[in-house]
């Protein structure tokens, strides 16, 4: 799955444009609209709280660094004469679990709070009153929703990026 980033300069051109992906069979889930707070949208697909901050990767980057950091504290734990009262077999894997249980809740407040570090690029335009569409694809579906996009945005500066989890259906 492709991710497709581009600005429209206002609301009715990003609603003439979601229709014709609509008509063209792209799933309204996979059609993202981020707008200036207060901009109403009307109907169009508002980005979600996935799409929007930096949730799925600082929930990677935790879960995998409390993993480690559980790991590290059990074989300290074993190496350690009289430190370990219960067997390696079943203490490593706990610590392990438990570390990556508590290090992605932790990433994932973190990263409630950051902005999508895609989205940061466009922040600018987007106070200024433009609107970010996100538009997830297949390989083989981008060539055509890049040539919609084209067709009614001739002036859009689309980016293909490679997101962090499927869209949502």
């Amino acid at each position: 799955m492709q991710r497709l980033h581009f600005l429209v300069r206002d609301v009715p051109t990003a609603q003439m444009l979601v229709n014709d992906l609509l008509r063209a069979n792209i799933p309204e889930g996979s059609i993202h609209v981020i707008a200036r707070e207060g901009t109403p949208l009307g109907n169009l697909p508002e980005a979600g709280v996935t799409q929007r901050t930096d949730l799925v990767p600082a929930l990677e980057r935790g879960a995998a660094l409390g993993g480690v950091t559980g790991l590290l504290a059990g074989l300290v734990a074993v190496a350690v004469p009289g430190g370990a009262v219960v067997s390696a077999a079943t203490l490593l894997p706990a610590l392990a679990l438990g570390g990556s249980a508590v290090g992605a809740w932790v990433g994932g407040m973190i990263g409630l709070n950051s902005d999508d570090a895609r989205v940061k690029q466009f922040a600018a335009a987007i106070d200024a009153g433009q609107l970010l569409i996100l538009v997830d694809a297949t390989p083989e579906r981008a060539p055509a929703v890049e040539a919609i996009v084209r067709r009614v945005c001739p002036t859009a500066r689309p980016e293909w990026i490679n997101p962090t989890l499927p869209p949502a259906s």
